[in-house]
């Protein structure tokens, strides 16, 4: 980490390493920890959806930061519920941290550069928050293991890598996007690729697994289509889709609600599509300007804390939320503190109503509830 920190003084990179490992040390102080975690995952099936007030939610002046320079392409929370942590990849290579509890000396803001071109990915293991896999347009998929203090290597492609992600409770594998329309795999244990599919004709934008099914996968491309895989029937060769979704133009997103039962797609037609069904056959698109140009990120529509909700940027400095009930635009989030377009998003998995809001000039904005 000290090759890839931006800075002369090592003291923040240190305080940093020692607070992801402070997060780790609590998860493992738990003995029952696993146990506890089947039980919370089996209440939270059983447990009603977590509606918001949609009308609450505000940005104050102590929740804005620019987190890294230029253009932000992804951005995640760092899954604890103890902190506020964001990580950002923007388009010159940079991993942007920023603790927005931080107390010590300094802003909270810690850079780092493991990638020489645009960040298409992160993901923060699912079982270690002290582990984290980013990917790149250099080819490049790195792992960050805060134990060893490394930005390590594990993959080289000959093609550009424009997505990542991790089966829901599969640790053991990567799955990756490149080049022109592969779907690859990676075993992390045997540290080789296991599977690559030709899904699309032209790039994949996004990969998302159904939390409730995670046989299910979703993948956008630029060839216009969304595509719905079965990953039972994923074999030797190509599988076969058990939906396609049509768009008109390149297609940048496509991601399951909470409960599986709807899949959101946005797409440079100005349309949001939104799927529902038995096979995701009941399709509806919800008019947006998606028009970001080239100087800004693409729009990406996520889902909220549970189905009711799409959040996505707009081109007039607000955040656009479309209800699935009425299939259109029910508030805007708006901000005088807010000064460029927020094109990517993410929520926190364990404060909801907290909402990041990441822009083309390396800020983010956390949205919460008053």
């Amino acid at each position: 980490m000290k090759d890839a920190f931006c800075g002369e003084n090592y003291g923040p990179n240190q305080q940093l390493i020692e607070t992801i490992k402070s997060l780790s040390r609590k998860e493992q102080l738990d003995e029952n920890a696993d146990q506890e975690l089947i039980v919370c995952e089996q209440e939270k099936k059983r447990r009603p959806p977590c509606s918001i007030d949609i009308d609450s939610l505000r940005l104050e002046p102590e929740n804005m930061a620019r987190v890294v320079p230029g253009r932000i392409l992804n951005v995640k929370f760092i899954p604890t519920a103890g902190m506020r942590m964001v990580v950002a990849g923007n388009k010159y290579g940079n991993i942007g941290f920023w603790n927005a509890d931080a107390k010590e000396d300094g802003d909270g803001i810690y850079l780092y550069q493991p990638h020489s071109s645009p960040v298409s990915g992160i993901l923060i293991d699912s079982f270690s928050q002290s582990k984290m896999f980013t990917s790149c347009y250099d080819g490049f998929i790195r792992l960050l293991d805060i134990n060893k203090e490394l930005f390590d290597s594990i993959y080289l492609s000959d093609y550009s890598i424009y997505a990542l992600f991790q089966r829901p409770n599969n640790s053991n594998s990567l799955y990756y996007a490149e080049g022109d329309g592969y779907l690859g795999i990676w075993d992390l244990r045997a540290g080789k690729s296991s599977s690559s599919w030709k899904l699309h004709e032209d790039r994949i934008n996004s990969i998302d697994f159904n939390m409730e099914n995670s046989n299910t996968m979703a993948t956008s491309s630029t060839d216009r289509t969304v595509c719905v895989w079965d990953m039972r029937n994923a074999g030797s060769h190509k599988p076969k889709p058990l939906r396609t979704i049509q768009h008109e133009r390149a297609v940048h997103s496509a991601y399951f609600s909470r409960s599986g039962r709807h899949l959101a797609s946005t797409s440079f037609d100005n349309k949001i599509g939104l799927s529902s069904g038995a096979n995701y056959e009941d399709v509806s698109m919800i008019h947006h300007n998606n028009q970001t140009g080239r100087w800004l990120s693409s729009f990406r529509g996520i889902w909220g804390w549970d189905d009711s909700y799409i959040f996505i940027g707009n081109m007039k400095r607000g955040v656009d939320i479309i209800s699935t009930h009425e299939k259109t635009i029910v508030k805007t989030l708006q901000s005088e503190l807010v000064s460029a377009n927020q094109c990517r998003f993410d929520t926190h998995p364990y404060n909801v109503g907290m909402l990041a809001g990441a822009t083309s000039g390396g800020q983010v904005y956390l949205w919460g509830m008053s």
